[in-house]
Order: C-alpha cells, then structure tokens, then sequence
C-alpha cells in the first residue's frame, strides 16, 4: 500500500505520528537549540516547514538550509524529548537567559506598523470647538475596531478610547484606582491608537498597557518581562500570537522596496565639492613636501569619513518617516543606517587586504552605480570578508572544542557547598548629585545570580535574604532602596572538589529556575562562549567593506583563554604609592616610591609608542599618567592589555579570575553580543584549578609538582588534623589547551590532543581513569554522568500502564476475553510486566 501511494496511508501515517516528538537538528549544531523537538504535522510539498520563532535559534533561513529528523523509539526517548527538548520549553537562551523566541524581521516590521501613530491621519480624536463637538471618543475598543472596519478611522490615528478589559500603566494606576489598584472590568481613558488597543490585547490579562510605538528592542523589553513573571507556557503562547499579528500587518502595511525609494539626498553633490576642495589641498601640501605620505593618508582619511558621515546626515533629513527602507532599519527589523546610506549616499571609505583605508573613497552610490575603478576598489573589502569567513570560521570552531575540552567535566554534583565566600558585584553608581545610574552590564553580572549575604539599606532592613535567587523584581527592590553592589555566589569561589554546586551557579539561564543536579554546565558555558565567536566570523561577510569584523575579536579571546602574554603588554603597579616618571627620548622610566616605605620599584625602557594610560584622579577629574600622582596595587600603568599573569603574581588569584571575565566580555559586548558573566567564570575556575607545590610541609607531595587545588587543600585538612605542617602552593594560571592536557583524566586527554605522548605518560605512570567526566564515559560506551545519565536516575525504568499492555496484546479479530480477566478495570496503575506470564507472547 506504502509503495503505490493508496490515499489511506496518509490517514493511517496521521494516526501514527500523533502526540509522536521528533527532533530536528540543523548543522552546523553550535549550542544545545541546535536541536530541538517538535510534534510533526503532514503537510502537502517535500520541503519541511519550520515555525518561523525558532530559526533565530537554529540560525535557519529559508534559502535552502538542509536539516535533519531523527526518530525518538523508546518511551524514554519520547518523554526526554518532550519534557527537556520540546521547542516549546526551550525559549530561553542558554547564554544570556533572554527569550530567543522573539519576532524577527517581518513581524517586528509589522507590530511597529500597527503602534505607530501618524498625525492628522483618518478619524484622528478631536476636542470639542465651537459647534464643533469631540470626535475621535469610542466607548469600548470593539466600537473602535467597527469604525475601522467602515473606514472612518485609520488603526494609526490618535483617539481616546475607554477600556475595562486592560490595565492601566503602572505609572498612572495608583493614581486612577488608588492603592487598590485596578480590577478587571474597572474602565478608564486611554489617549491612544487602535493599534495599539490591538497590540495590548495580544497580551496576557493584568499586563501593564503599553502606550509606546512597538520598536525591536521594546518588544524585546516586554517579551523578557513576561519570561520573569509569566509561567512559560503563557510567554509561548503570546510571542505565538504577536508572531501572527506581526505577519499580518506586515502583509496590510505593503511594507515593499523599489527603487523609487531609495532617494539620493539633493545635497550630495555640493558636499562632495566641498570635501573635495580641502582634499586637493591636502595633496598640494604634499607635492610641496610639507606633510610626508603617512600624514597624507591619514589628513585624506579623516576627511572623507567627515564627509561620508555628512552625506549620511543629509540622506537622513531627506528621507520622509514613512519611506519603507527607513521603516525597515528604524523598526529594528533588519539592516543598520551604514547600509541605508551605501544604497543611497555614499559607500565612502573602504579597506585594503591589510586592513588599511584606502585614501580614495567610493563616492557614488549602489543606486547611482559604481565607477570602473570604485568597483575594483570595493572589491578587496568584499573579497577579503569571504576569505576571513573561511579562515575563522575555523579559527572559531576550534576554540569551542578547546572550550569544551577543557570545561567537560564541569557538572553539577551538590545543592549547596555551604561556602561563605562569593565575589561582589555592582548594581549602581552613585551620581554627583546622589542618584544612582544603574549598571549597565547588571543583565550579565548580578542577574540569575543567588544572594551570598543579606542585602541591608542603610536602615537596617532585610531587603533580599541571603540564599535568594536575584531575578529582575529582586534587583528593582534593592536598587529602590539605594542599595549599589551585593555579594553573590559565585563558581569561581565554590568549595565542591568535583564540578560545581547548584547554589554557587545560581539560576540556569535556559530553564529560569535553580540549575538541576547533574546539568552539565561546563558544556553549556564552552557552546555560550563559543556559539556566538563563530557567529561572528561569519557576519563579516555580510558587511563587505564597510564594517568591523572579529579581527580584533576572537584573537583577543583566544590569547586571554590560553592566558598568553598579551601583545603590546602594559605594565601594572606592583605596590602603592607615588609615581616619579622620568620621560626619555625614545623611552619612558617609571619609578613607584611606595607608600609602606619599602623598596622602590623601576620600570625601565617602556617604548614611548604605548601611550601612558588615562584614569581618574582624586579629584575625580581623567587625565594621562603624570609625574607626583599616587597609584593603586594592580594599576596599570600604560594603555594596552595587562598580563594575567603579572596580575596573578601582583595581586592574586581571585583578582586576575575577574580580571580575565571582564575582559573577555569587553570583547563580546563590542561585538553587541550578551553573555552571563558565570559561563566565562566556569572556564576561568578551570584554568585556576591547579597549584604549584613550593614547600611540602608534612605531606607527601613533591616540590615544584602541579596538583589539583581540591587534593591539595583536601591533603592539607588532614595533614593539619594529624597535628603536621601543611604543604605551601602557590596558584598557576593554566591555558586552556595545556589546562584540558594536564586533567586527571588520560582518556579526556588522549582524545584531546598529543595523543602518543599522553597515553605513553599514562602507561609509564600506571594511571587509572575515574571516568568523572563526559568524553571518556562517551569513548568506552557508557552513559555520560550527566542529565539523566547520573547515577540518581540511571535505575528508573518506565512501565507501561494497564491499559498500554492490553492495547498491545490485544489482536482485534478475537474477543475481548481472549487473554484472560487478570487486567481487570483500567486503573492506569502501572504493573511490573514480570508479573504475567506472557513467554508465550514475546
């Protein structure tokens, strides 16, 4: 029947796949959303049809994009991929912990289509005038919605409208309904648009009403509010239905480019004369000998990206709000304004393959069209995007598995180590004038983090208790109360000796809910960190020439990770006290006095090509390095990167731990990606995890070895119990590729790197294997001891109910009493099946 395609296959196959998950995998798979569960539906074509909110997560567009569908047999199977993989339990990021189930591009255009408000448009409220009474005034948004429909008013148009079944925002509504507060049913005005009246609808009941045009990032704010405070089935529910409402009105508002809107801004040609004058007079200098060929190229540089950036300013004046490539780019849909004006503008200056600005600009436009000799031009940029792609996306890969290598036996063992240590961080900065300014990376520092000690007001007040998960209300309440930086635990100082505990890593960032026992959250920071690095290459090659790509980026990462001496090092103040700066030729000598009277300390022969750093004084005041100012253990000294290890020697381990967090972020955040601070801190513990021996006291350790710092500080306890001399160690930071070689696991590290070596090691030093991690658990074919591969769930076995085991022996051409009356009424207890003797059957 299969074979010669009978129309009664379908209805069967439709029988068969009901309530039936299967997984769908889209390669390259750079994080755990790379595969995610679904319930299928038949559909007519052979092409697979995706819903469109998880192609963010996938990184899937409709172009072509091959994936994957694999098929769930077992009951287990099925219940892990309906409970843990299902699609529709994985909105969250497992990077940031911010919903990636978001309207995109169409949506997002048509929900800012639907918010905005046009002046003057159809049916717009006005006050009553003379004869004239008050128009625009509807009783109920149904009333609103009929009008519209009889095409006296536009769903953009101003009108006041009075709603019962919407709450008001919270900035009004103790003033309308008093301490109260509003009930469903309760009316009140609203001076809005019946989009909008549309647009809160889409909301769930009791949502604050949102009076603003539907930018990507408010929608954002708002989808990220209810991930905090809605369970999550509600979340998938409403990001569903602005997903169709975004659809629709992105269909009515006939968002569309032609050609006819790309205008070119009347003023170009004048300002191109203008820039061109002061350019000609820029290479007469020249000819005459008064500025030498780098001061040209940098004189022309300078002004033709003044003048770029001027014509992209008279591009912006000229464009009308409603132009649909502005509407686009504002809505936050896709594109950026640098891309608007190389349509319509100018491209201006473009890079050769050194990565050098070529003096000449590009002046014309991709609508005016491009000169012979400005199209060769562009093409180095646009040629050397598609060879970094290719070359980093390697660079990008292997990272991540030296990421992974290195964090893989990081899981969660324990709920609570019951340490009392933890790191502190800001919330705030207080202002000149008292406020406080909130801290702008509190999304990735303090969020989803667990209180390490009670948080108190100057009062005296508990305003958060210890041991409490610090979501988005909790940080609201302690910056109400004035309240600037809080201890929180942290993985970097958390006492479990194998993996991590739950409490120390706080709030797993794809649930939202206190990490579980057995996540193995090692993995899950090495595909965060490493998940968005090759997103990275790879975006290059859509900016051509214009843009910055993670030239800068991923070598920076890689050299902090591998804790290599970083290129143009800066040096960093050994001691407190005053500096005595003695300015050479060619050379800076920088002399600490300290404080303590002690001995003073003399940088030598600093290249004056590194300028001196800029920080601020005691007076508040930010000014460069000068001779009598007074300078903090750790400070650095010179612009540039500061060495780890230097600040692991100067200052110790738990300052260069932060130290390298807050410079690995500083490169994402350049690149606008989020990162919760704990996934670098699981591969920062990681590579702190050793200690140099320096004295071995009473035990039994040899000087100069490298031991793991839990069987050091374990050696130690006992040592000093039995009334011994403790052994002294001291911290090494480790590189992650030497960090993954040096584990105690030989199978981890054979598969890793040096193989011959490392199992020639192995044999010479008869090592065993714990078989801790995931990957040698993987090598000899054993569940991984992690997820519902740990010990306290390996035993379960799942048993069918009662009425599973008589739907499966039960032919339908015999009798309902065929088998026997052992079943009795269908309970849905389940039975052991051992206890029927069913030999015959099996």
């Amino acid at each position: 029947m299969v074979e010669r395609q009978r129309p009664q296959v379908w209805d069967v196959l439709e029988e068969v796949i009901a309530e039936h998950p299967v997984l769908l995998n889209r390669a390259p798979t750079l994080h755990r959303l790379g595969i995610q569960a679904f319930e299928p539906m038949l559909v007519e074509g052979k092409a697979i049809q995706l819903h469109p909110l998880v192609c963010e997560a996938f990184n899937a567009d409709f172009d072509g994009d091959q994936m994957a569908v694999h098929l769930p047999l077992s009951a287990e199977a099925q219940a892990e991929a309906r409970i843990l993989m299902l699609s529709s339990n994985n909105i969250l990021s497992p990077a940031s912990g911010r919903p990636l189930a978001m309207p995109r591009l169409d949506m997002v255009t048509g929900l800012y289509y639907l918010t905005t408000e046009v002046p003057e448009d159809t049916g717009e409220y006005q006050p009553a005038s003379g004869d004239h009474p008050e128009t625009g005034v509807y009783s109920s948004p149904a009333e609103a919605i009929m009008a519209a429909d009889r095409g006296v008013l536009s769903v953009r148009a101003k009108i006041k409208v009075r709603l019962t079944q919407l709450r008001p925002p919270v900035e009004i509504e103790a003033e309308l309904f008093g301490h109260s507060g509003w009930q469903p049913g309760d009316a009140w005005m609203a001076e809005t648009t019946l989009g909008r009246v549309m647009f809160n609808e889409l909301l769930p009941l009791g949502y604050p009403f949102v009076n603003k045009q539907m930018h990507k990032k408010v929608q954002a704010a708002i989808i990220n509010d209810l991930a905090e405070r809605y369970p999550m089935i509600v979340v998938a529910q409403t990001v569903d239905k602005l997903k169709d409402a975004g659809f629709y009105w992105a269909t009515r508002s006939g968002v569309t480019v032609s050609m006819a809107d790309v205008l070119v801004p009347p003023r170009k040609k004048e300002i191109l004369d203008h820039y061109e004058e002061r350019a000609d007079k820029v290479e007469k200098q020249f000819q005459r000998g008064a500025l030498n060929h780098d001061e040209r190229n940098e004189a022309l540089v300078e002004i033709w990206k003044e003048a770029t950036d001027e014509v992209g300013q008279a591009l912006r004046e000229h464009y009308p709000d409603d132009n649909p490539i502005i509407t686009i780019v504002d809505s936050g849909a896709t594109g950026n304004f640098t891309q608007t004006r190389t349509l319509a503008g100018m491209k201006g200056l473009v890079t050769n393959p050194k990565g050098e600005f070529i003096p000449r600009p590009v002046k014309s436009s991709f609508r005016e069209g491009l000169t012979v000799l400005e199209y060769f031009i562009n093409t180095h940029g646009a040629r050397k995007g598609l060879a970094d792609t290719a070359l980093r996306t390697a660079d990008s890969g292997y990272l991540t598995r030296r990421l992974v290598d290195v964090s893989q036996d990081v899981i969660v063992r324990e709920h609570d180590c019951q340490t009392e240590r933890g790191i502190v961080v800001e919330l705030a900065e207080r202002a000149p004038d008292g406020t406080l300014i909130r801290d702008p990376y509190i999304e990735t520092s303090a969020y989803a983090r667990t209180l390490g000690t009670d948080a108190v007001d100057e009062a005296g007040n508990v305003i958060v208790e210890r041991g409490q998960d610090l979501g988005d209300p909790e940080i609201d309440a302690l910056l109400a109360a004035g309240i600037t930086q809080v201890k929180v635990r942290s993985v970097l100082t958390c006492a479990t000796s194998t993996g991590v505990c739950a409490t120390c890593y706080g709030r797993s960032m794809a649930t939202g809910k206190l990490v579980d026992i057995g996540e193995a959250v090692g993995i899950v920071a090495a595909q965060s960190i490493g998940e968005p690095g090759t997103q990275l290459t790879m975006r290059t090659f859509h900016q051509g020439g214009v843009g910055e790509d993670i030239t800068g980026g991923l070598p920076r990462v890689q050299e902090l990770f591998e804790a290599r001496v970083p290129r143009g090092k800066a040096p960093i103040a050994d001691v407190t006290g005053r500096v005595r700066l003695e300015d050479g030729e060619r050379f800076y000598k920088i002399t600490i006095v300290p404080d303590d009277g002690g001995e003073e300390v003399v940088y030598d022969k600093i290249s004056k090509r590194q300028r001196l750093r800029v920080f601020k004084h005691e007076d508040g005041s930010e000014r460069v390095l000068s001779d009598g100012d007074h300078v903090e253990v750790g400070q650095q000294l010179m612009e540039g990167s500061a060495d780890p290890h230097e600040v692991l020697r100067v200052q110790g381990p738990r300052e260069v731990q932060i130290h390298l967090v807050r410079e690995v972020q500083e490169v994402y955040r350049a690149q606008g990606v989020s990162i919760h601070d704990k996934h670098i801190e699981v591969i920062v513990r990681q590579m702190l995890r050793r200690v140099t021996i320096i004295d071995s006291g009473s035990t039994e350790f040899l000087p100069g070895s490298l031991i793991d710092r839990a069987e050091f500080e374990a050696e130690n306890r006992r040592v000093v119990a039995e009334g011994g001399e403790p052994a002294a160690g001291r911290p090494v930071l480790m590189g992650i590729t030497k960090a993954s070689l040096a584990t105690d696991s030989w199978l981890s590290a054979a598969s890793f790197q040096e193989t011959t070596r490392v199992l020639t090691d192995a044999a010479i030093n008869c090592r065993s294997d714990k078989l801790n991690g995931l990957k040698e658990n993987v090598i000899i074919g054993k569940l991984i001891p992690a997820g519902t591969g740990i010990n306290r769930y390996r035993n379960i076995a799942v048993q069918p109910t009662e009425e599973a085991r008589a739907a499966a022996y039960t032919i339908p051409s015999y009798e309902d009493q065929y088998y026997s009356p052992d079943f009795g009424a269908a309970t849905g207890a389940a039975v052991p099946l051992d206890d029927y003797g069913y030999s015959d059957y099996r």
